[in-house]
């Protein structure tokens, strides 16, 4: 699976853009007065306005020998969360992946990833260009196996890794649905950030078929099977 647009509410649209345009350095490829666009490699991520508040969980994909790098790179320019006793990065021992997070202008927990098995190295120094996708979006549930089923049912994706009932995960390691039940699982690791059903709009690829989707109020809702994007 690899997600090709993602769109996300903020109530903080200037900073926003100017966090990821200006520190971080993406390029935007759309804006108007209500939304943004970024190119972030082979997806992209749109922030629109919103009246109200919405704290979200989202992750970057970055070659798997670049972890060290991109932090460098990162501390420049944005804190990093501290995990624990100044340990900056997480491993995942069963994901084969190692992790970094921060927090963007809006609040919500961005995170850069590699994964390993994907053996995606890159041989030049890091910078943002570097940043291969959108790789993860956070869609709480309060049934996991619900969750998983319907998303298998309307778009083929399959459960990853995790368990059912707690924190399950859908999709492929280029592209997931994070699958926490929020009713055992309250906060985002490693901060306070609560788990709550956020809306947000999805497009992504998936055995060579291309879908629409919307999540909201805590349905998935299909909008559209696609011939391309």
């Amino acid at each position: 699976m690899k997600i090709r647009k993602l769109k996300l509410f903020t109530n903080k649209l200037d900073s926003e853009k100017a966090f990821y345009a200006e520190t971080l350095g993406f390029e935007i490829i759309k804006k108007n007065s209500n939304s943004f666009t970024l190119k972030i490699g082979w997806s992209e991520l749109t922030f629109e306005q919103s009246q109200k508040e919405y704290r979200y969980h989202y992750c970057f994909l970055i070659p798997s020998n670049k972890l060290e790098q991109a932090l460098e790179w990162m501390e420049k320019r944005v804190p990093i969360i501290d995990i624990e006793k100044g340990k900056k990065t997480q491993r995942f021992e069963s994901w084969n992946a190692d992790s970094f997070y921060f927090y963007d202008a809006s609040g919500n927990l961005a995170e850069f990833i590699v994964r390993h098995e994907l053996e995606n190295e890159s041989k030049s120094d890091f910078d943002i260009s570097h940043v291969l996708c959108v790789n993860e979006i956070g869609m709480p549930t309060n049934d996991v196996r619900k969750a998983n089923n319907e998303l298998l049912e309307k778009f083929g994706t399959e459960f990853w890794k995790g368990d059912i009932e707690r924190f399950g995960t859908n999709g492929s390691q280029e592209g997931l649905f994070l699958l926490p039940n929020y009713d055992i699982k309250e906060t985002w690791f490693p901060t306070t950030v609560k788990i709550k059903a956020e809306p947000f709009e999805i497009q992504f690829e998936n055995n060579g078929e291309f879908y629409s989707m919307e999540y909201k109020n805590g349905e998935i809702i299909v909008k559209a099977k696609l011939k391309t994007f």
